[in-house]
């Protein structure tokens, strides 16, 4: 009988699709834990494919590719060294292909091949999720056999209903083994947390969890790979953000399996947190897709400000090309303050005035525009026209254009369809305006972890103290077409995050003409939303993955918000 075990967690960041990478990967995890003694290395979700796949994995050959990647691996652990639990799509259930199930699979591979396999039982089919549209719910199995010892092989969604850990204690399993891709949203660690527990809780046996860390698309995955033993104390809690190979001491007592206690680093949480997401977001977004750096209009104000903070952060100020693109109506005050922020990153900037511009226009548009007066009309053109010098630079040299729009603004149709959102990816997109001043205020006293900027403050004071302006008539402020941020954000946050009624919102204190006017502003802008960039998911529903409203929309033109139905 087995009395001792060293067990591997591989907290990696795949990249989806890329199946020579990701085996490359788990092979170089593997050796590091060889070299430490592990006897089992335990990835996250679906490691061989990167999570989630989407419809990627819906392709056959794509199948097939992963499948015989899986076996090369399963191949290598014939060498009497760690087996590996690893992640991957698997085919089975039907001699026709019409016929055959896909699903959502962890792999025990030892001794030179695929020792057990666990299927997926409950598919997420909620928020950033749909796993019901391309994999088979696997049937409730019993734990695998490793060595001698009974793992409980849980996957991911299933930790967050008691159903499969349930059967798992009651058919012997001693140790239960939790592999994940989990993405980060804001106070999404301790939720998680509080579910490990209560499994632990019900089923009375230590609990692994391994996440996988890094950005795909609009989601960021936090790590923080941890186990928790049966007296429901944390004996590991790995670095959250980074990579990472932590080996961990089991030993078999009369009371079960007890993990030895190792380091326990603080959970990332707050705007540490929603800071390192926007960093890993950008940074692998660029670093996968590669392209060689990011190009932003620098206006002077906060939402740019921010924005190539977390730029120069990601990946470092040799790649954030920042252009200010100054109108008759940008103030003296906003080219300082631009120029001061580009020099603290100490990234280049280059001034291009759109006044030549904006007079081209006035006289090509004068015809058309015969007898009528100057409105939002000439606004947009300022901001589109910055929109295609950005663009024309992008196409030249290859750098990403990295919009700057808050979710405060987009949320009510605060920017201008191909200006200020043309580009490829958004950091703020899903920061409230509050939250953007905030960040600012954290990053100018804080250095984030794996951040390639400069220590101290980046960002100037007088940006984050004055009033907010698109600058795109005399004398213009946000104020003068918004309610307060501070308002404006928790009337959003009521309607998008929480699904308010009207006379809820209206009860917190708000003015219920203001109130009404927003929602009918958040309806009306959500054609706007489907064209703009992806961006990093901090909330718990942001734009796009999360919150998916029909463009036509009778409901919001009708007056039920008063019957409450």
């Amino acid at each position: 009988m087995t009395n001792s075990l060293k067990i591997a967690l591989a907290t990696l960041n795949p990249t989806v699709g890329d199946l020579e990478g990701n085996a490359q990967k788990v092979i170089e995890a593997r050796d590091k834990a060889a070299a430490e003694g592990a006897d089992l290395v335990v990835y996250g979700e679906l490691i061989l494919l990167g999570y989630p796949p989407e419809d990627l994995v819906l392709k056959p050959v794509f199948q097939r590719q992963a499948m015989r990647k899986l076996e090369e691996l399963a191949k290598l652990t014939a060498d009497g060294g760690p087996a590996m639990l690893v992640g991957c799509c698997w085919t089975a259930d039907g001699e026709k292909p019409e016929d055959q199930k896909l699903y959502n699979a962890a792999l025990l591979l030892d001794g030179g091949k695929v020792a057990a396999l666990r299927y997926k039982h409950d598919l997420p089919n909620y928020g950033v999720f749909d796993e019901m549209r391309i994999f088979d719910e696997g049937p409730l199995q019993g734990p695998v056999n490793f060595r001698g010892v009974k793992l409980g092989i849980v996957i991911c969604e299933d930790m967050w209903y008691p159903d499969v850990t349930e059967c798992l204690a009651e058919t012997g399993a001693e140790i239960l083994v939790v592999t994940n891709g989990s993405p980060y949203e804001r106070g999404k660690y301790n939720e998680r947390l509080q579910l490990a527990l209560k499994r632990v809780q019900e089923s009375e046996l230590p609990l692994i969890y391994v996440n996988q860390v890094g950005g795909q698309d609009e989601l960021v995955f936090d790590g923080g790979s941890f186990v928790l033993n049966n007296d429901y104390n944390i004996a590991v809690q790995v670095e959250s953000w980074l990579e990472d190979l932590t080996v961990t001491d089991w030993t078999r007592t009369p009371e079960g399996w007890v993990c030895e206690k190792g380091e326990i680093r603080k959970a990332g949480n707050g705007f540490a947190a929603m800071y390192q997401a926007m960093i890993l977001g950008l940074r692998d977004y660029v670093e996968k897709n590669r392209f060689p750096g990011v190009i932003l209009g620098m206006s002077g104000g906060i939402d740019s400000a921010l924005s190539a903070a977390v730029a120069v952060d990601a990946l470092g100020a040799d790649r954030v090309h920042l252009v200010m693109m100054p109108s008759k109506y940008t103030s003296q005050e906003s080219l300082l303050d631009a120029a001061q922020c580009a020099e603290m990153l100490g990234a280049r900037i280059d001034n291009i005035p759109i006044v030549p511009a904006v007079d081209a226009f006035d006289d090509m548009l004068a015809g058309q525009f015969a007898g009528t007066e100057p409105d939002i009309t000439e606004e947009n053109i300022q901001s589109r026209l910055r929109g295609m010098l950005l663009m024309a630079i992008s196409n030249k040299f290859g750098y990403m254009v990295l919009t700057t729009g808050n979710k405060s603004e987009m949320s009510v149709g605060y920017a201008t369809l191909y200006g200020d959102m043309c580009g490829g990816y958004s950091v703020l997109k899903d920061i409230y305006k509050s939250d953007v001043f905030k960040l600012c205020q954290w990053r100018n006293e804080e250095h984030p972890v794996s951040a390639l900027g400069p220590d101290g403050q980046v960002i100037p004071e007088n940006i984050i103290s004055k009033p907010p302006s698109a600058e795109l008539r005399p004398d213009q402020k946000d104020e003068d077409s918004l309610p307060p941020y501070d308002i404006l954000d928790d009337i959003l946050e009521c309607l998008i995050e929480k699904e308010m009624a009207f006379r809820d919102i209206v009860a917190r204190g708000h003015n219920a003409e203001t109130v009404a006017r927003i929602e009918h502003l958040l309806y009306v802008a959500e054609y706007k939303r489907r064209q703009s960039p992806p961006g990093v998911k901090i909330t718990r529903r942001n734009f796009g993955r999360d919150r998916r409203y029909p463009i036509t929309n009778g409901y919001r033109n009708a007056r039920l918000r008063d019957l409450d139905a």
